[in-house]
């Protein structure tokens, strides 16, 4: 995986964080060893992250995903299977787990599972949260694939859970 290379303009997904753009590659020296750096914008934030080349791998920052994949995580929020622990912290640290690999079907699998528990029970401060992230980072990386507004693709998330009978909550001033 650490054959992955970018080049400047590259828009790509820094797990967790989300979409981000390769604004500069550069070099420093450490010691006797010159190390490479991405440095990548997160649009969401503004944050700047300097990722070494080396750990492009091990940190999953990947490209965004191509238009094909879209349908395989629409069709998994239809007609996926999730299972929810019912121990909390075990089902907090699996779905934290799920949002770093930078995946986006680990994260759809987490807004998915959340979003079926929050069917049955009240989902605690810290699961509202993470199911907040994993509906930010799924519309704002769709979005950029299918090159649309990010109101689009929440419309089509939503009418593609609703054929499961899911729907996000609303979102309360607090949140």
């Amino acid at each position: 995986m650490n054959n992955l290379s970018f080049s400047i303009g590259d828009k790509v997904v820094y797990p967790n964080h989300g979409v981000g753009v390769i604004e500069q590659i550069s070099s420093r020296t450490i010691g006797s060893q010159i190390e490479r750096f991405y440095l990548l914008k997160i649009k969401a934030s503004s944050l700047k992250v300097m990722v070494p080349f080396q750990n492009v791998g091990s940190v999953g920052l990947r490209r965004v995903i191509r238009n094909g994949e879209i349908q395989k995580i629409l069709d998994f929020l239809m007609d996926g299977k999730c299972e929810n622990h019912t121990d909390w912290k075990y089902r907090f640290k699996e779905n934290s787990d799920k949002m770093r690999t930078g995946s986006l079907m680990d994260v759809a699998e987490v807004l998915k599972s959340l979003l079926l528990l929050n069917q049955t029970k009240p989902l605690s401060f810290r699961e509202k949260k993470m199911l907040e992230r994993a509906r930010y980072l799924l519309v704002s990386e769709l979005a950029l694939a299918k090159n649309v507004a990010e109101p689009e693709v929440e419309e089509i998330l939503t009418r593609t859970l609703a054929k499961t009978k899911l729907k996000f909550p609303e979102v309360t001033a607090e949140a």
